[in-house]
């Protein structure tokens, strides 16, 4: 009743619709969850994400949620993740792709969480690592630990938008840096970011934690680009 109550005066709205949330709907009403278009091969490692990294370094598994569209709910639902302090939509979202992997018995797949890591001067500015949040989400879902910190970025990069795959990669190469190989060494990492474009900088960090001695990387995104 008091939440009923306080929906009336202080109502919450859908992040990637702004349409008012139903009573039990938390962050994405139903409708557009149902409405955007889901990436889809959680059986299948022959999926398009998994298909970004071929040839160029070896992932155990590659995942993401969302199939990301220009100028569409999954657009708005990133950027006001990003840009509009709204880094529960991170964990949401997580939270909803570690369920789905739990329900096909990867809970003990992964000894360690690790989100792809933010500049300290963005993260100064922005706040927060939206990629950790995303992370979080999947840790609780999956039980599996989280360390934000085992790996550190230590230039802070341009924008990758406007980039050719080649100056992508460039803009990447040799940009992370493993923090403490103990926390890496023999173990299967999900390494987690929140949109996968040409995957030139999971596949930098990725190769980062193999040099550092990581038994194996897995990849899990929030949305991913065909």
């Amino acid at each position: 009743m008091l939440s009923d109550f306080l929906a009336l005066f202080f109502p919450r709205f859908c992040a990637a619709c702004e349409g008012a949330l139903a009573k039990g709907e938390k962050v994405i009403c139903l409708q557009c969850d149902y409405k955007m278009a889901k990436a889809g091969g959680l059986t299948d490692n022959n999926n398009f994400v998994a298909k970004k990294f071929f040839g160029r370094v070896h992932l155990q598994y590659a995942w993401a949620y969302y199939l990301f569209n220009k100028r569409g709910r999954i657009q708005r639902l990133v950027h006001r993740m990003k840009y509009d302090q709204m880094p529960e939509i991170g964990e949401f979202v997580g939270h909803k792709l570690g369920a789905a992997l739990l329900r096909q018995g990867l809970q003990h797949e992964f000894d360690v969480v690790i989100p792809i890591p933010l500049h300290k001067s963005k993260l100064k500015k922005r706040g927060y690592n939206q990629s950790e949040y995303f992370g979080s989400g999947i840790s609780k879902a999956l039980e599996v630990p989280l360390d934000a910190g085992a790996v550190v970025r230590t230039v802070n990069t341009a924008s990758q938008t406007k980039k050719s795959r080649l100056a992508r990669w460039k803009n990447v190469d040799s940009i992370f840096d493993v923090k403490d190989m103990a926390h890496v060494r023999d173990k299967h990492i999900l390494l987690v970011d929140d949109v996968i474009t040409t995957g030139s900088t999971i596949e930098a960090c990725a190769l980062s934690l193999q040099h550092a001695g990581a038994a194996s990387v897995s990849v899990a995104a929030m949305a991913a680009a065909k």
